[in-house]
């Protein structure tokens, strides 16, 4: 057993999930001065570099949105191996979230669940940190792309809800490398209801348009999608995609489903409602990735999400069809340097799409 997870069963998984996340959040950015000397902060720790939309990924193994809401530790996040860093979701106005507790382990599992409810300091704040990142010497703000993940104001009506995206499109595209429409969540009541084609359609287009207005050149635009929907609505979303020339689909948000868990009733329980994620969702988000994949043809994008720990996860992903991958429970579990162990086995094995 490392010393990573020696620490992470006998002191992390004693204190409070999210105390111990933003506690490792300030130590990853607090370290930042070391680890940008790190093999893992040149290549995304030695990974395959992959290219898609456009974009330069030194590695296929992103890191998923969720961990760094408001975009406060995104070139530290890089350094550890990670071929991209998405953050958010961000709203277009600041909100606290849902009231704690609201994140929870099920280590029996290798599993999360989490009801935050897109808590962040809302597009105006987190574009005013972002315009203030520091350029590289290519004239980027990262060393690796950077994906901004938008989503619903709980507040705003649902009528409203397409403004509201425009408003977080306007603010954040300039910064953004490519951007997400997360429109699955589980935490923000009535978000999955956009989901079907009939209300996905005008969101998307607006925000492609809004999204054109305030960028000099093409910045590519995704769909987060849940892996709670049927085969047929999966299908319905890449026909969708393909209608409206998206970029491409990510592929899976958590899920809202408990079956075949390892953890006790009990301890399921404790940790109550919310969006489960890690291993538990790997079969369904694989075959969420494989329809799609099977519908898209060749071209549009599939970022693959959920339940990837091991190097075996990862490949059976892309061999599903998945373009790039993402994850975020895998950190949690398996240690700062994750990302770059999982990017760099894999570019040994020349494990991609």
């Amino acid at each position: 057993m490392g010393l990573y997870r020696q620490l992470f069963d006998r002191v992390l998984t004693r204190t409070d999930a999210e105390q111990a996340h933003h506690a490792a959040f300030r130590a990853i950015r607090a370290g930042r001065p070391v680890t940008h000397l790190l093999p893992a902060a040149r290549g995304a720790g030695g990974g395959a570099a992959v290219r898609a939309m456009g974009l330069d990924f030194p590695g296929v193994l992103g890191l998923a949105a969720g961990f760094d809401k408001n975009g406060v530790g995104i070139d530290a996040l890089a350094n550890l191996g990670f071929g991209s860093v998405e953050i958010g979701t961000v709203t277009a106005h600041p909100q606290p979230g849902n009231p704690r507790p609201r994140l929870a382990r099920l280590p029996a599992d290798g599993a999360i669940v989490n009801r935050m409810g897109f808590n962040n300091e809302g597009a105006q704040a987190v574009a005013r940190r972002l315009a203030e990142r520091r350029l590289d010497r290519t004239g980027r703000r990262s060393g690796v792309p950077l994906g901004i993940n938008i989503g619903k104001t709980k507040v705003v009506p649902e009528d409203e809800a397409v403004a509201d995206y425009e408003r977080s499109a306007a603010l954040l595209t300039p910064y953004a490398d490519y951007l997400v429409v997360n429109v699955s969540s589980p935490n923000t009541p009535g978000l999955r209801d956009l989901q079907t084609v009939e209300r996905l359609e005008p969101l998307l287009r607006a925000v492609r348009r809004r999204a054109d207005d305030v960028s000099s050149g093409h910045v590519p635009l995704l769909v987060k999608i849940a892996p709670d929907l049927a085969d047929d609505d999966v299908l319905a979303v890449a026909d969708l995609a393909l209608a409206l020339g998206l970029d491409g689909v990510v592929a899976t948000n958590t899920t809202i489903a408990r079956d075949g868990l390892a953890s006790p009733a009990s301890a399921v329980e404790a940790a109550g409602g919310g969006g489960l994620s890690g291993p538990p969702l790997r079969r369904r988000a694989t075959e969420v990735v494989r329809l799609l994949r099977g519908r898209l043809g060749p071209d549009p994008v599939v970022v693959g999400v959920g339940g990837i720990t091991t190097v075996a996860d990862a490949r059976e992903r892309l061999e599903a069809g998945a373009d790039l991958l993402q994850g975020y429970t895998g950190l949690v579990y398996e240690g700062p340097f994750w990302a770059a162990r999982l990017n760099r086995a894999l570019a040994r094995s020349g494990a991609t799409r």
